[in-house]
């Protein structure tokens, strides 16, 4: 299935010399692969960098920099039997003298790699202690020969804990040896113009860089391995997209009976955005080729209603919507809006998640498959084998980048030619767009429905907790619903944020019974549960992880307070943010932050005060943070990009969109060992969908 020439970057990393058993362990950990590759190592790109070419005397070391010095060993000072104390080793030149410090080293050996009298080269950090030069544990001792293999730049990698610098380097190194010479697959023009080097020299120029500029992610080679993986990643995106043009669609057309019932059971008037998206979505369904559409919106934009009229259309064509959420409590609250207004327009609903079982689940299935059912919701149980639907025309996900490319189009082929709508209610910036969804046309959601409530935003220091807790109280006290956010369920050893449960057990001790828990270790019934008693009343101060971040729709609730909020992206405050601000009354959302703030947490923070534009948000978001956090791979496990730093290499999306797409127009089957394959293969390696698609292509 793998080319012959990609077999040495896919060997296994044992197949390094050097690299046994008990150093795979290691390495997985630090590769994020039970068993890591070749190609693992040579994809492990550096955090940093050291200038070794600073080489001053000692006199002209600039203190807190690291520097190269060659020095006289002059006498070694070991500590007393015993003692807890250093090893110094004091060294001089002709412009002044300083100390060498090791701690917990045999005096032995410190005395044979820095012999006295001996001429010694250190690389290394010069601090100033009790008045006097010193360098602690130096990165390098070397002698004369030694500092002539010293790379003028040396880079710094991510480490874990039972691997050293040194073999890192040495296993990099033997990698490097294993890099063919791939053929080129970048325009000519393209590469030309940027000035990029090939596959091959980028990667050798990113692991032993020339000078400081190719080390980082701004450098020519990081930049071309980048827009390799971009270019991956939109090849196979247009060739989903290419494949699912051939197979034709059908045409849903629809007699509005059940939308215009619908429309007038709407407790409001549909939007201008909202009217737009669905003359969209409905020309797409009737068109004879497959819709692939995303739909963007802010919270509260009304996403989920412009789904129901979309089912409505596929509903009065005898066809049937199934609609997918990734957690159970959002497919709940799904159904909770949709089932009375489905109700009035005469549209059949169900629910299908894990917690259907036996005879219920049964039910569900025995429904879906004679059709009788025209709108099902439900979390990844859509997607099991003995789901089988009478004639499933409109697949909608929600949450979109909490799925992956698989498990869309495994809901897509439980029907015939079946058209895809997704949807995502955190607005992400133009490039992320392009760059996860570029095999899709686009709908934005930028108006709210009338009603939405402006959220009175403020930051207040953790140490004024007292004052929250008694505002908290005062606002229950007058009838009001509050949430109170913690980013994680406990304490762990290694963490000083606040608990979920420990935070309710405090709440719960000054508010009693009105204090509620949810959180993500719950069961999906302990989770209905809690949430069902919150939105009835019967508890008022609801304390959650984020597992309500998104869909969950409390009118009653005006008052959010999120603690230690600096350690929240942008987007995901704001989707906490507007879980009030939904009902009549003013709502007000209190941001917890422990001091000091980084200036990112700082900006970020400001920025939230300002603005409760999704749209803008997420472009800041990108650029304070870049593309992890913002989809949440930090947060919600997506896999992003290995090479790709979209705060660095995001102007670069659209190009690599539009070579794709000539690329696939000139070569459609893209037969194998073509070099777009080859490249292609190398980088999505991960994505086993991508695979199968260019194998079979």
């Amino acid at each position: 299935m793998r080319p012959d020439v990609l077999s040495p970057l896919f060997a296994p990393l044992d197949s390094l010399s050097g690299i046994g058993p008990k150093l795979m362990k290691p390495y997985a950990r630090l590769l994020g692969r039970d068993m890591p590759r070749v190609i693992d190592l040579l994809f492990h790109m550096p955090s940093g960098f050291v200038d070794r070419r600073a080489r001053p005397l000692l006199a002209e070391a600039v203190p807190e920099t690291d520097v190269t010095v060659e020095v006289t060993v002059d006498a070694h000072q070991p500590p007393p039997p015993g003692s807890r104390a250093p090893h110094r080793t004091y060294v001089s030149d002709a412009s002044g003298d300083m100390v060498v410090v090791h701690f917990k080293i045999e005096p032995a050996r410190i005395e044979r790699m820095l012999p006295v009298g001996s001429k010694r080269w250190l690389c290394g950090r010069i601090s100033i202690y009790d008045g006097m030069r010193q360098m602690t544990h130096p990165d390098r001792i070397l002698d004369a020969a030694g500092v002539e293999r010293l790379p003028a730049v040396e880079q710094v990698y991510p480490l874990v804990e039972g691997l050293a610098s040194g073999h890192l380097r040495r296993a990099i190194e033997a990698a490097l040896q294993r890099v063919p010479d791939l053929p080129e697959w970048i325009p000519d023009e393209l590469r030309a113009a940027r000035g990029w080097p090939s596959f091959r020299d980028a990667l050798m120029r990113i692991h032993k860089p020339a000078s400081p500029h190719e080390a980082t992610p701004a450098g020519g080679p990081w930049r071309r391995l980048a827009f390799d993986e971009l270019l991956a990643h939109q090849l196979t995106l247009a060739l989903v997209r290419a494949q699912e043009e051939k197979a034709g669609g059908r045409s849903t057309v629809g007699d509005g009976r059940i939308a215009t019932r619908l429309a007038d059971a709407l407790p409001f008037r549909l939007t201008g955005a909202q009217d737009q998206a669905i003359a969209s979505i409905r020309a797409d369904l009737a068109a004879d080729t497959r819709m692939l559409r995303l739909l963007q919106g802010d919270v509260g934009s009304g996403k989920t209603v412009v789904a129901l009229m979309a089912a409505a259309t596929v509903a009065e064509a005898g066809r049937q919507t199934a609609l997918m959420a990734p957690t159970e409590i959002l497919a709940r609250q799904h159904l909770e809006t949709i089932a009375p207004l489905a109700a009035a327009a005469g549209l059949s609903t169900a629910i299908l998640t894990g917690r259907e079982k036996g005879r219920a689940r049964e039910a569900v299935l025995a429904e879906l498959a004679s059709g009788r059912t025209d709108l099902v919701i439900g979390t990844h149980a859509l997607i099991q084998d003995d789901v089988v639907f009478h004639d499933l025309a409109l697949a909608v996900v929600d949450e979109q980048h909490r799925f992956g490319v698989e498990q869309r189009l495994t809901l897509a082929r439980k029907g015939e030619a079946v058209d895809m709508l997704v949807m995502t209610a955190t607005p992400i910036p133009r490039t992320l767009v392009l760059t996860l969804f570029g095999d899709m046309d686009s709908s934005e959601l930028r108006e709210k429905p009338p009603g939405r409530q402006a959220i009175d935003t403020r930051a207040l220091p953790l140490d004024r907790l007292d004052e929250v807790v008694a505002g908290v109280g005062r606002a229950l006290a007058s009838g009001a619903r509050a949430y109170w956010i913690c980013p994680l369920v406990e304490e762990t050893d290694t963490s000083d944020l606040a608990a979920a449960t420990e935070r309710y057990e405090t709440l719960q001790s000054i508010f009693g019974a009105s204090v509620g828990l949810v959180h993500g270790r719950m069961s999906g019934t302990a989770k209905d549960e809690a949430m069902g008693r919150f939105a009835r009343g019967e508890t008022r101060l609801l304390v959650a992880t984020t597992v309500i971040e998104v869909g969950v729709n409390v009118p009653e609730a005006t008052v959010m307070v999120i603690e230690h909020a600096e350690r929240f992206g942008l987007a995901q405050l704001h989707q906490l943010r507007g879980r009030v601000g939904r009902g009549d009354k003013p709502s007000v959302c209190l941001l917890l932050y422990r001091h000091p703030l980084g200036e990112t947490a700082k900006a970020r923070l400001a920025i939230l005060r300002e603005s409760q534009d999704g749209f803008r948000l997420a472009e800041e978001d990108l650029r304070l943070r870049g593309e992890g956090d913002v989809l949440g791979t930090r947060q919600s496990g997506l896999p992003g990009f290995r090479l790709a730093r979209m705060e660095w290499h995001g102007g670069e999306v659209e190009a690599a969109r539009n070579a794709a797409a000539a690329q696939v127009r000139a070569d459609p089957d893209l037969a194998l060992p073509s070099a777009r394959v080859l490249h292609t293969l190398l980088h999505l390696q991960e994505r086993d969908a991508a695979v199968r698609l260019l194998s079979a292509g």
